[in-house]
């Protein structure tokens, strides 16, 4: 949306930043690691953990990092059983927010969501209050400076994608779960560097965040995604580009 900053493109300028903490590589891990254990270690076979190996790599992690958390996950070394869990809530104005976590220690991760939640003006819901204004997608980004947006429309929609948005810096190519596979391996295909791919939450619609909560809210959705036992966040809410540059 021109004008309009949304959590998804705010996420991707923050991610050059994000790269450089510690905090990443123990992510990735966490998500090889439950990838393996729900499916398997066999890269070919598991959808999920190709795609979380494929990450891996990309942010340059060691082999043997990536080799011994699969083997975490399929039992072959010791490890730690992480449970997965979707929180949600309602960020300040309204908007509608998820946190997707993979925890050793329940109890003490919800409290500690429900804290941020209440520091930063929002309230962490039951689950399903928000789940519904969001649908279950491939997300795959692209910086605009690797490919035009024609080309890139020809290869993804003849790959089964459901949409391309232009947002920003960046465009959005929007997969059913079953197609992103068959889109990300495309791309790869014709050579187009890809930023991020994920099966990720998409909000069905936005909603515009008023000058007094665009503080708050940046300071919640980023303080959730820097918090050890959160994988990732979706929210709905887009902040207006003025407002934005106020906050930057």
């Amino acid at each position: 949306m021109s004008g309009h900053s949304k959590w998804s493109t705010i996420k991707h300028k923050k991610a050059a930043k994000d790269a450089k903490k510690g905090k990443l590589f123990t992510k990735l891990i966490k998500e090889i690691t439950v990838a393996a254990r729900m499916g398997g270690g066999d890269i070919n076979a598991n959808p999920r953990l190709r795609t979380a190996v494929l990450t891996a790599r990309s942010a340059s992690m060691p082999t043997e990092n990536i080799d011994r958390a699969i083997k975490k996950g399929t039992g072959e070394l010791e490890g730690v059983t992480y449970d997965e869990i979707q929180y949600e809530g309602y960020g300040p104005g309204g908007a509608a927010i998820l946190a997707h976590v993979l925890t050793d220690n329940k109890n003490r991760t919800v409290s500690e969501i429900r804290r941020l939640f209440t520091k930063h003006g929002g309230n962490m819901g039951e689950a399903g209050c928000v789940a519904w204004m969001f649908d279950k997608k491939g997300l795959i980004t692209i910086e605009k400076t690797q490919v035009d947006e024609d080309r890139l429309m020809s290869i993804v929609l003849d790959a089964g994608a459901e949409d391309v948005r232009d947002e920003d810096e960046i465009f959005e190519v929007i997969t059913t779960v079953e197609e992103f596979d068959k889109v990300k391996e495309r791309l790869e295909l014709e050579k187009v560097a890809i930023a991020s791919a994920q099966i990720t939450m998409v909000p069905k619609n936005t909603v515009d965040v008023d000058e007094k909560n665009v503080e708050q809210i940046l300071k919640l959705t980023e303080e959730l995604e820097d918090h050890d036992d959160v994988q990732s966040v979706s929210a709905n809410f887009n902040i207006p580009s003025e407002l934005m540059e106020k906050a930057s």
